[in-house]
């Protein structure tokens, strides 16, 4: 998302309001936000630390920590958030090892995904202009994924996008802008190669 102006600074809302409404803020400056972070940071350690001895514990502990969440999510460790308040997932998602949510945009995660390992999502997107970025300025845009979507290894999804139902995201593709619904995309940034046929049986040819 392109926006490059700065607004006068807004000392009547924490950094936190900012945020999550969508407008610039300073990350580096709202005390909120580094003790929330750094709270998440840790919980997601502890889950990982304990999911090979107590794997409902573990299960328990991250769903404390979501927005919301689904019957039936599994998930891998480690996992890795800035703010779970944040994400949002719903029923029967598997998530594989090394998953990153990255800043405090909402990521919502619908019905049956399936998340490869070593995803990332990220949703800050900083200042162009170089004082204004030492200054620590960035907004967050929301990142959705459909129902039934699959997303291989090592995807990175950009601030923004929207990913529609049942599309395949190919391994290690970085993916800048909205993928529809029913198709293939690879490549970085990722295009769409084909629409998925009806009950489609062949291999996906995933790089």
């Amino acid at each position: 998302m392109a926006r490059t102006e700065i607004p006068t600074p807004d000392t009547d809302r924490s950094e936190f309001d900012k945020m999550v409404a969508g407008d610039w803020y300073r990350y580096r400056s709202g005390p909120e936000l580094a003790e929330m972070t750094m709270k998440t940071q840790s919980t997601c350690r502890k889950i990982t630390a304990l999911f090979d001895e107590d794997r409902d514990a573990a299960q328990n502990l991250l769903l404390s920590i979501l927005g919301s969440a689904g019957v039936g999510l599994d998930f891998r460790p480690p996992i890795n958030m800035d703010y779970g308040s944040q994400l949002h997932v719903g029923d029967n998602t598997f998530i594989n090892a090394d998953f990153l949510t990255l800043g405090g945009g909402t990521i919502t995660i619908g019905n049956n995904v399936l998340v490869g390992p070593s995803v990332r999502l990220y949703t800050p997107t900083h200042a162009l202009d170089v004082e204004e970025r030492r200054a620590g300025y960035e907004f967050v845009s929301p990142i959705t994924i459909g129902d039934d979507v699959w997303l291989g290894g090592n995807v990175v999804v950009c601030p923004g996008v929207t990913i529609g139902a049942g599309s395949v995201i190919g391994a290690g593709s970085v993916v800048t802008k909205d993928v529809p619904a029913g198709v293939i995309a690879v490549g970085n940034p990722a295009r769409v190669v084909r629409a998925l046929e009806p009950r489609e049986k062949d291999l996906i040819p995933l790089p």
